[in-house]
């Protein structure tokens, strides 16, 4: 016999919302990359790079941050920083706090490469979700997504 406590099985419609939430999980970054490569050749991952780095303070995150805000690691952010250090966007710098790590700073290029793939990636966000919502329902789906990604 085994130990593990009763689970009550999902019911039609919780599966349904659970399996179409799965759905959205695979295709929506894959959406998403698709426009942003095809209308300004630029990945969603490096896309989000810049994101996080112009939020940064001085436009700088140790690699280790921006890897974590990036969800990669450290390797797969370290390849994706190089591409974006061989186009100008980004730089490398030593860290000033210890001297053993590197900071990611965002370039003024950089900078105007997320300003100009930002109505690209907004427009794309509001095809492939936002304008998928009723209005009314959008504070009760921050809601539950917010609590599954706590």
């Amino acid at each position: 016999m085994s130990n593990a406590p009763s689970v009550k099985p999902l019911d039609p419609e919780e599966e349904a919302a659970f399996l179409a939430l799965i759905y959205v999980m695979k295709a929506l970054p894959r959406l998403l990359d698709a426009d942003l490569i095809k209308e300004q050749r630029l990945s969603m991952g490096e896309y989000i790079a810049l994101m996080h780095l112009s939020g940064a303070p001085d436009r700088r995150l140790r690699m280790s941050e921006l890897a974590d805000e990036c969800n990669l690691s450290l390797s797969g952010m370290t390849r994706l920083v190089t591409r974006l250090e061989d186009e100008g966007c980004i730089e490398r710098v030593a860290c000033t706090q210890d001297g053993r790590g590197s900071n990611a700073l965002l370039t003024e290029l950089g900078f105007a490469r997320l300003e100009q793939a930002y109505p690209t990636h907004l427009a794309s966000v509001r095809r492939h979700v936002v304008d998928h919502w009723n209005k009314s329902d959008l504070a009760q789906i921050a809601r539950a997504l917010g609590a599954i990604g706590q």
